[in-house]
C-alpha cells in the first residue's frame, strides 16, 4: 500500500538524487502517506496528491514550498515508474523561480565587520565576500580543500558542482595560522586558537553556523544598524563587483559555481542600465569594426 511504499521512497529517490535534502523527501513521503493511508499505488487519486501538496505548502516560505513540491513530484514519479501508480506528478504545482535577496554592501562596511570579528569570523566573512562562497560551504573548508602551491581552494558547491577558486592575500594570511596537517576546517582551527591549551574540544566538531550567524548579526547591528546584511549578501556583493570590474557574465558564473547562466543573471538584475538614445541610433547602422556598442 501507499503507506509501505511511501516509506521506501524516502531512501530510493535519494540515492539517485544526491543533491536534494533528505528531509524534503521525508516530509513529502509523510504528507502523501497521511492522505493516502492504505491505498494501493494503482488507486492513488489526484485529490490525495492535492491534499498532500496543501499540507506541504501550508505555513512555509516560497523557497521551502518549492523544495517540498519538487520532492513530492519525484516521489510520485518513482511510484509511477516502479509501482504502477497513475502519473500524477504533473498535478503538483511549480513555483516561480525564487530570486535571491536584492541586497549588496560596500567595502567600507565589510572592513568594519572584519575589524570587529574574531579570526574564525574573519575567515567566514572573507570566504563569503572575497570568493563568494556560501556560508554553509565555507565553514567546512579546510586543509583537504587547499592547494598550497597553487594557492587555490578546490571544493564542491551546495549543488554538487566542482569548483576551484584562487585565494586572496587576506585569506592566505589566515590560512598561514592554521595547521595544514590538521583535518579540521580552517574556521574551526582559528576558533580553537583562542581556547585554553587544555580546554575541552571535540576533534570531529565543525563550528556551528547557527552560532556564527548569531555573533555575526550582533556585529552587523553595531556596524550597520539601518541595513541588515547577511552572509549571502556578501556573496552577492562579490558577484556584483566582479561583474562591474569584468563585464563578463561567464566569469561571474564561474565565481558563483552556478550550473546555469540565468541563475547568475538573477544576482545582477537589480541594476539595469537605462537605454540611451545614442545606442538606439547606433544599432540601426550597418555593423562595422569601428562601431561597437558601449
Amino acid at each position: 500500500d501507499i503507506g509501505v511504499t511511501g516509506v521506501q521512497t524516502c531512501a530510493l529517490p535519494i540515492s539517485s538524487k544526491a543533491k536534494a535534502s533528505q528531509s524534503n523527501f521525508v516530509a513529502a513521503a509523510k504528507a502523501l502517506i497521511a492522505e493516502a493511508g492504505s491505498t494501493y499505488p494503482e488507486n492513488l487519486a489526484i485529490w490525495q496528491v492535492t491534499e498532500a501538496t496543501e499540507t506541504l505548502s501550508r505555513f512555509h516560505t516560497p523557497t521551502t514550498k518549492s523544495c517540498y513540491c519538487c520532492s513530492l513530484r519525484q516521489v510520485l514519479r518513482w511510484l509511477w515508474e516502479e509501482h504502477g501508480a497513475p502519473k500524477l506528478d504533473g498535478s503538483v504545482p511549480h513555483f516561480p523561480g525564487i530570486r535571491p535577496r536584492n541586497v549588496t554592501t560596500n567595502r567600507a562596511t565589510i572592513e568594519a565587520l572584519l575589524g570587529k570579528a574574531s579570526l574564525a569570523m574573519q575567515m567566514l566573512i572573507l570566504l563569503c565576500s572575497d570568493l563568494a562562497i556560501r556560508s554553509g560551504t565555507a565553514i567546512k573548508i579546510g586543509p583537504r580543500h587547499y592547494n598550497q602551491e597553487a594557492r587555490t581552494l578546490q571544493f564542491r558547491t551546495k549543488m554538487d558542482e566542482a569548483l576551484t577558486l584562487p585565494t586572496t592575500d587576506s585569506i592566505e594570511s589566515l590560512i598561514s595560522r592554521c595547521d595544514l596537517n590538521n583535518p579540521r576546517p580552517f574556521i574551526t582551527q582559528l576558533h580553537d586558537l583562542k581556547l585554553p591549551k587544555y580546554g575541552r574540544r571535540c576533534e570531529n566538531a565543525v563550528m556551528s553556523l547557527k552560532k556564527l550567524r548569531s555573533d555575526y548579526n550582533e556585529m552587523v547591528q553595531e556596524v550597520s544598524p539601518a541595513k541588515r546584511i547577511t552572509f549571502h549578501d556578501l556573496r552577492r556583493t562579490a558577484a556584483v563587483r566582479m561583474y562591474e570590474q569584468t563585464g563578463d557574465l561567464r566569469i561571474v558564473q564561474a565565481l558563483l559555481g552556478h550550473r546555469s547562466l540565468p541563475s547568475t543573471i538573477w544576482y545582477l538584475d537589480h541594476d539595469l542600465r537605462p537605454v540611451s538614445r545614442a545606442t538606439l541610433e547606433l544599432i540601426k547602422r550597418p555593423p562595422g569594426p569601428e562601431r561597437k556598442l558601449a
